[in-house]
């Protein structure tokens, strides 16, 4: 979201069409943009995410062959991966990897570079420069800035789970350099506080451990959003243990490991078409919604069947 809006305040004045996905609608946004009604010179920033289908490869090397300019920015190491496999191989204008810092701070960075080059003044880019301080400072969860963790659940909470929901980008489009919180982003704020008691009360119920190998665990839950905070909360209690939160809410599943264990999720979550770091990932395995609807058949089934035994009984 932070990066962005960061393209957003460089680029004032333009028109910009902001478009979010998931990892699983990745390609197909990318290809909905039209080579025909994308004029040549205009720009397309992919922020923050990468792509699987070569097919997406082909559609950006049509748009980049019609004159559209090409950015790609991504500190996950899916995602750094995947291009040095030669899987991503689009003709990029520019592009920048590194799980040094934050996909918003990457795209930040190369922007104020930019920004000192063209000699040009821009207050309203540098005003956003704390936020994306916070950004960085929660997606690489150091905490060290006071408030970075707040600032991302007020935005997760406005975001919801439509990609087509804009009141985030809006919000911090809007915010000052002070970091202000609108009425809309406080409400959201403590929106954030009460859905998350009533997560962690869903994944304490849910929850399910399982051994695993080498003397590791595994322990499965359900939540309603905030995987983050669950595993990092459990994690602290935990010792080489693999969390595996399926997040109801946004419909995915969440990844996260104990301090201590070695496991890279980011290669646990590519087996499933997922991605992300080595200690926080996720993945939609396309076998969950099977598994979901066979184990609640499972339940029903041995319900029924006790219905059907019960009226047998009193008819006896």
């Amino acid at each position: 979201m932070a990066a962005a809006v960061a393209v957003a305040r460089y680029r004032a004045g333009a028109r910009l069409i902001p478009r979010f996905a998931s990892n699983s609608r990745i390609d197909q946004v990318l290809r909905s943009i039209s080579p025909e009604h994308t004029p040549a010179g205009s720009e397309v920033w992919i922020t923050d995410i990468s792509w699987t289908e070569e097919a997406t490869n082909t559609h950006l090397r049509q748009l980049a062959d019609r004159g559209v300019k090409l950015y790609w920015f991504d500190h996950h190491r899916t995602a750094l991966a995947r291009h040095a496999s030669g899987a991503i191989h689009a003709p990029f204008t520019d592009y920048e990897l590194s799980e040094a810092v934050s996909g918003a701070r990457l795209v930040y960075e190369y922007l104020e570079r930019r920004l000192a080059a063209s000699d040009q003044a821009n207050e309203a880019f540098r005003a956003f420069a704390p936020v994306v301080a916070q950004a960085d400072d929660n997606d690489r969860w150091i905490h060290a800035i006071p408030g970075s963790r707040e600032l991302a659940l007020t935005v997760s909470t406005l975001a919801g789970t439509d990609d087509d929901n804009l009141d985030a980008y809006h919000a911090l489009l809007d915010i000052d350099a002070d970091i202000t919180y609108s009425p809309a982003m406080r409400a959201a704020y403590e929106q954030s506080t009460r859905e998350i008691k009533d997560s962690f009360a869903l994944a304490q119920r849910s929850r399910v451990r399982r051994a695993g190998p080498d003397g590791s665990s595994l322990v499965c839950a359900v939540c309603d959003g905030y995987p983050s905070e669950i595993g990092d909360s459990w994690g602290k209690q935990a010792t080489n243990t693999v969390f595996v939160l399926y997040d109801r809410k946004h419909g995915g599943v969440s990844l996260r490991r104990s301090p201590d264990c070695q496991v890279d999720l980011s290669k646990l979550a590519q087996m499933f078409d997922g991605g992300g770091h080595p200690a926080a990932s996720g993945c939609r395995p396309h076998e969950l919604p099977e598994l979901i609807a066979r184990s609640v058949a499972g339940l029903f089934a041995s319900g029924l069947q006790d219905l059907f035994d019960a009226d047998r009984t009193e008819s006896d």
